[in-house]
This record gives structure tokens, sequence and C-alpha cells, in this order.
């Protein structure tokens, strides 16, 4: 996925969860709007180098949106929540992830139970289907282990339940997908100390049969690209 034209500035301050305020190249300060909730404290650092996008939408309350924040060691993080769900439905739709080989995509936002799961597919000759839920990771810690969530998620909590309930269904299956949105990690796990609950959940859901799956992505200020031949090690 190619991001367009990026304009490079620097985070000053977050006055809310959706929104920053960044400083240009010329030293103008503008809003920008934040399309991932998450605390993202360990990337959003005063002086922190970020890539922004510009929009002249007389609809949008703000012109920019951030794309990418820089990391320590100068790489990139996208911090797009949307994006990780993209790039599962086009992996699963080229056949590039090997545990779910045989698997048809058939819809995104598909409403089932009390929740609408991110991807539903659909086994060769039509006799299973499979929810999806697809988690973005952003937060990386101790040289290489990604975590999630960054922040409690209730909801998160709620739909990794209810994959086991579901998973426990006749002619059904279901998954869980983590995407990061970065290249410096080699394995995900749940961050309990940060929310217990869902890390519970995390590990009821895998004994009852939920499949659990990770991907890490290569991203640069041109395109993020999912590394679809290299699973992450889960740790559950």
């Amino acid at each position: 996925m190619k991001f367009g034209e990026l304009t490079e500035g620097y985070f000053i301050e977050r006055p809310n969860r959706f929104i920053l305020i960044c400083g240009l190249p010329d030293g103008e300060a503008v809003r920008v709007h934040l399309p991932d909730p998450g605390r993202l404290k360990e990337l959003l650092v005063p002086g922190a180098r970020v890539m922004l996008r510009y929009t002249d939408d007389p609809k949008r309350k703000t012109k920019w949106s951030a794309v990418l924040v820089s990391r320590d060691d100068g790489g990139w993080v996208s911090v797009n929540t949307q994006i990780p769900n993209v790039l599962a439905r086009q992996a699963v739709e080229k056949g590039l992830l090997e545990e779910l080989s045989g698997w048809q995509f058939v819809r995104a936002e598909y409403k089932k139970g009390g929740s609408r799961w991110d991807l539903l597919l659909e086994e060769a000759g039509g006799t299973r289907k499979m929810a999806v839920e697809v988690k973005g990771v952003s937060l990386a810690f101790e040289q290489g282990r990604g975590a999630f969530p960054d922040a409690v998620t209730a909801r998160g909590a709620r739909h990794v339940k209810e994959l086991a309930q579901l998973a426990g269904e006749e002619g059904w299956e279901a998954a869980l997908m983590f995407v990061a949105q970065r290249d410096d990690i080699s394995s995900i796990e749940p961050a309990g100390w940060i929310d217990p609950e869902f890390a519970d959940a995390i590990s009821q859901a895998a004994a009852a049969g939920v499949r659990i799956l990770g991907r890490k992505c290569e991203v640069s200020t041109e395109r993020i690209r999912m590394i679809t031949g290299d699973p992450l090690h889960i740790k559950v």
C-alpha cells in the first residue's frame, strides 16, 4: 500500500486521543488527526518525527492526518488502525497466508452474534466458515517483542471471548490476526501488565481452538507492505 505525498513534521503535544499538535518544516503548529486511539506513549514523545498527509477537504475539521511516527532507531511505525484490516484482506484474497490455505475471502464487516467481524472466510467447497478479527500492533519492547494492547480495551477482550464461543459452533472456525505496523519485532504477546482481562481472554481463546496468527510489516515513507512469508511467534 502506497502512502502518496507526505510531509515530515515533529510531534509537540496530544490534546486528546484523536488530535495531535505537530510542527511543520516552516515552524507552523497545526492540528493533526490521529487515526489510532491507543496510548502510543513510547512513540509520541516531544520532538518525534512524524509523517503527515494534507487533505484539502472542506468537510474535515483538520487538514492534516498522521501517517507514520519514527522509532528510536530511525525506522517508522504506521499509526492508522484501518491499514491492518486492508493488508489482511489483501493477503487472504491473494492466498499469501499459509495458515489460511484453502480459505477464500467472502466479505468484510460481517455481522454475527453481538459483533461485526473484520473478515468472513469460507472453506473451499463452502462447508465451513471462519470469522477473522484483525488487530493492529504498534507497541514493542525488550528487543523485538511486540505486545497488544497498548491501552485497556474492553471491546477487544469481548471480541476475543466471542471468537472462542464462535469457534465452538458447528460449521464455524475463528481466527485472531495481529498485524504489526512495524518491522522490528519477531514475536507478539498479550500485554497482561496493561490489560490482564485481554490476556486471559487470549489464553482461553487459544485453548478453545481460535487460530492466533501474526505478521509484521515493512514500513517506509513511501509504503507499507505485509511480510506474508514470515509468521510472527505468538506467545499466549
